[in-house]
């Protein structure tokens, strides 16, 4: 299949360029209080430099996101090998996760592309024929909307996430260390030294994770306390509490997980969300000196993920969020990203 490259944009002239190759997001341009507009994603020049990425800059994840100990898991009382591609454990789904296959375009608009893939039963060694379909939409509220579904001939486990890295001072910009980041949750799921959760849920109070209120990202970077050494910075799942809706429909599902402001641009980011957990990535392993696009060169900390999940592991922790999808029946997940100046 070919692949190909889509531009989607509403009339405040936000844009959003992806490509079906992982359905990875190449671009994102949004205006600062002065109206002058940037990419606060980063990304490589060519479509072709995604191929041997490491970092999934911009990348659909699947089948399932984040990591699973070991690479194991029991369903049905068969046990799953997967692969090993993150020392001893299961990492995005595998060598040939979601991030490495063309999608098929399957719906193309000025504002909105619809991206489908058939996972076939075994595709690395997960169970069943998962048919996978991605919208994103950029809406007239300055929003990247993107819209998970997925059926199965068999039960099995889904986990789809967007492994986007901003950084909302416009990419290349420096480090994201004095973004100011909120995250709506009173829990976080600690991680041991292969950042695989423990199975303890803790509240963030009195810790380094506490991102209750607007906080700088430099100032929680305590590296003697043992979990940001076990993730060498951040790289963790907070467990969303009961928060502010994205509307006031009573079953609006929609949920504010994060907030995210860079006070130079003055831009300012909401994440909304039906999923459970949220990871919050700090850019800890983004190599030095990386080629990225137009010329710019990034480094630790260039950009910081908060990719909406069920929490890492959930497959062996029945205590943790459910990711198994029956059989005939529709896994649906919504992201959105707003974007607002302040």
């Amino acid at each position: 299949m070919e692949t190909q490259v889509f531009t989607l944009s509403n009339s405040k002239n936000m844009t959003a360029q992806i490509t079906n190759y992982g359905g990875i997001i190449l671009s994102l341009v949004v205006p600062d209080r002065n109206g002058n507009f940037d990419d606060v994603t980063l990304g490589y020049q060519q479509v072709s430099d995604y191929q041997k990425d490491t970092c999934f800059f911009g990348a659909l994840i699947g089948r399932y996101a984040n990591r699973i100990a070991n690479g194991r898991f029991t369903l049905n009382q068969v046990t799953y090998q997967l692969a090993t591609n993150d020392g001893p454990n299961h990492l995005h789904g595998g060598k040939r996760g979601f991030n490495s296959v063309v999608w098929n375009p399957t719906n193309v608009s000025t504002n909105s592309l619809q991206l489908e893939y058939i996972s076939e039963d075994g595709e690395e060694n997960y169970p069943g024929r998962l048919h996978v379909k991605v919208i994103y939409t950029v809406t007239e509220a300055n929003e990247l909307r993107i819209d998970y579904t997925a059926t199965s001939d068999k039960d099995t486990i889904v986990n789809l996430t967007n492994h986007a890295y901003f950084n909302l001072a416009g990419h290349g910009h420096g480090d994201i260390l004095d973004h100011q980041l909120k995250i709506y949750a009173d829990f976080f799921t600690p991680i041991n030294a292969q950042t695989i959760p423990t199975g303890e849920i803790l509240s963030v109070e009195g810790t380094p994770f506490d991102f209750r209120s607007l906080t700088t990202i430099r100032s929680k970077l305590d590296f003697t306390n043992p979990q940001i050494k076990n993730g060498q910075g951040f790289d963790h799942n907070f467990v969303l509490d009961q928060r502010e809706p994205y509307d006031q429909t009573p079953d609006c599902r929609l949920m504010k997980a994060a907030e995210l402001y860079e006070p130079n641009s003055g831009r300012f980011m909401e994440v909304f969300t039906t999923k459970p957990g949220v990871q919050f990535y700090s850019g800890n392993f983004i190599p030095e000196s990386l080629p990225g696009k137009n010329g710019v060169v990034y480094g630790r900390h260039s950009g910081l993920c908060l990719e909406t999940q069920f929490f890492p592991d959930s497959p062996n922790r029945s205590h943790f969020s459910n990711p198994i999808l029956k059989a005939n029946t529709t896994y649906e997940h919504t992201t959105i990203y707003r974007f607002n100046t302040k």
